[in-house]
């Protein structure tokens, strides 16, 4: 069984269902049912008994185009935690980048942040280098960022939130930094921060990290101890937009990819593309009476 949800415009709809169900009953993949979630934001559900979750996306991508998506191998419900990255996902910037505006770097540093969020260079080393740049940094300039600069996006205290009135464990996870994550939790209603942290000395950036790497694995290694305290069967959604999210969306139920890099986009079983996350809630349908607005 294969659950298809997409929000497209209500222009054309039926003509494009019609079309995309005789596609996919071409492809071998028959449509059982398709009908719309009015309750929770018009939302277009597509039910097959059998087919490839991967080929169903790409063929109603091609008749209802560019749309928020959602296709699982199961009935869709509300997950039980909520793993989420934080920059360019629950807030609308690179934390980092900013950051090294206030030394005036960003170019440099917002170039290698964008390459290693494509994959196109490792993590780890292109973390270090970006954070030996700030050495001498005033450790101010963090309370200033915060301040100016950094802001959620829209619906993300009202997802988490309403999340959290669900049942659902809220865990944020980050490749940046508790200087920041620390108080963006706090302000989206986060339960858990992991991340990575700042070396300061004599209130100043000494261009290192304090402790262990924060990466890709510690994503994944984090939604799998918080899976794994809720027991067997716990429904899981992940959110990221950079290739350091691909394993912990790869092993989510539902893997949502935010705006997200091609590669991080290409291992998501979901997708917004539009700009408020509040669409996940309609993806999941929770109606909007039960949203818990932020």
């Amino acid at each position: 069984m294969l659950i298809a949800r997409l929000i497209a415009e209500a222009t054309g709809l039926e003509t494009r269902l019609d079309a995309a169900s005789a596609a996919l009953d071409a492809a071998g993949m028959p449509v059982a049912a398709a009908t719309m979630l009015d309750f929770c934001g018009d939302v277009l559900q597509i039910s097959l008994p059998h087919g490839d979750a991967r080929q169903v996306a790409a063929m109603l991508t091609e008749h209802f185009g560019e749309c928020d998506m959602l296709v699982a191998d199961h009935d869709i419900e509300v997950p039980r935690l909520f793993v989420s990255d934080m920059d360019s996902t629950m807030i609308g910037q690179e934390c980092i980048d900013e950051l090294a505006d206030f030394a005036g770097i960003k170019d440099k540093v917002a170039d290698i942040t964008e390459r290693a969020m494509r994959g196109e260079l490792e993590f780890e080393s292109a973390l270090r280098e970006r954070v030996g740049l700030l050495e001498g940094l005033g450790e101010h300039a963090i309370d200033r960022c915060l301040a100016e600069r950094i802001g959620p996006v829209a619906g993300a205290r009202t997802l988490v939130e309403t999340l959290k009135s669900k049942g659902c464990r809220t865990v944020l996870v980050t490749g940046g930094f508790h200087h920041f994550a620390d108080r963006v939790a706090e302000q989206l209603g986060f339960e858990r921060v992991v991340g990575n942290r700042l070396a300061v000395l004599n209130g100043h950036l000494t261009g290192k990290l304090a402790g262990p790497v924060s990466d890709a694995s510690t994503k994944l290694a984090t939604l799998e101890e918080e899976r794994a305290n809720l027991g067997e069967g716990a429904r899981v959604l992940a959110t990221g937009d950079g290739a350091n999210d691909i394993p912990m969306i790869e092993a989510a139920d539902y893997g949502i990819a935010y705006r997200a890099k091609p590669k991080a986009r290409d291992a998501a079983n979901g997708r917004i593309v539009s700009e408020d996350l509040t669409a996940i809630l309609s993806l999941l349908a929770i109606p909007k009476n039960e949203w818990v607005e932020g």
